[in-house]
C-alpha cells in the first residue's frame, strides 16, 4: 500500500466519522394525547346504552339493604363522592356478589374514577351474570369499549362496540 493510498483511506474514514457525527436522532414519537375525560366517557356509555319504551327491562326484586346501599351510592355519586360511591357499592356487592346491576354502577364509578382495568372487569363480570339483551347489556359492552378507549386499545374498543348492536332485540309492533 503506497503513502498515498493510505492517506485517502485515512480521509475517507475521517471523512465519513465527521458526517456520522453530524446526524440527528429522529425526535421521539410522541403518543397522542387522549384528552376524553372520565366523565365524557360516562356519558357516552349513558348515550349508546339509552333506552326504548318498546323494549323490555326486567328487574329483579331486591334486598332493601341493597337498595338502601346503591341509593346512598347514587347520592354520593351526584355529589362527586366517588370514592364513598365505590365503598357503598362494594359493600352491596359484599351482600350480592352476582348482582349484574350492581356490578355494573361499580363499574361506571370506576369509569368516572380513571380506573380503566377495574372498570372493564366489573362490567366483564356483570355480562357473565347478566342478561345478553336490554339497556343494560348495552352499559356493560359501552363501558368496556370507553375503557379500552381510556387505555388506548382501539382495536379492542371496537369488538367492544359490534356487541352493543348484538344487546337490542326489535321491540314488539303494537297495532
Amino acid at each position: 500500500m503506497t503513502f498515498r493510498t493510505l492517506r485517502v483511506s485515512l480521509l475517507c474514514a475521517a471523512l465519513c466519522a465527521s458526517l456520522a457525527a453530524c446526524v440527528t436522532a429522529p425526535p421521539p414519537v410522541v403518543a397522542p394525547v387522549d384528552t376524553t375525560t372520565p366523565a365524557q366517557r360516562m356519558a357516552a356509555v349513558e348515550k349508546i346504552a339509552g333506552h326504548d319504551d318498546k323494549e323490555l327491562s326486567v328487574q329483579p326484586l331486591r334486598d332493601p339493604q341493597v337498595d338502601d346501599l346503591r341509593q346512598s351510592a347514587q347520592a354520593a355519586r351526584q355529589a362527586n363522592d366517588l370514592a364513598g360511591a365505590a365503598g357503598h357499592l362494594d359493600q352491596a356487592l359484599t351482600l350480592v356478589a352476582e348482582d349484574p346491576a350492581v356490578l355494573q354502577e361499580r363499574a361506571e364509578v370506576a369509569l368516572l374514577q380513571g380506573q380503566w382495568a377495574p372498570a372493564e372487569q366489573f362490567a366483564q363480570q356483570a355480562i357473565q351474570l347478566g342478561s345478553k339483551t336490554g339497556p343494560l347489556c348495552r352499559r356493560h359492552w359501552a363501558t368496556i369499549e370507553q375503557a379500552r378507549l381510556a387505555r388506548g386499545e382501539s382495536e379492542n374498543a371496537v369488538s367492544a362496540h359490534a356487541q352493543i348492536e348484538r344487546c337490542t332485540v326489535p321491540g314488539i309492533m303494537r297495532y
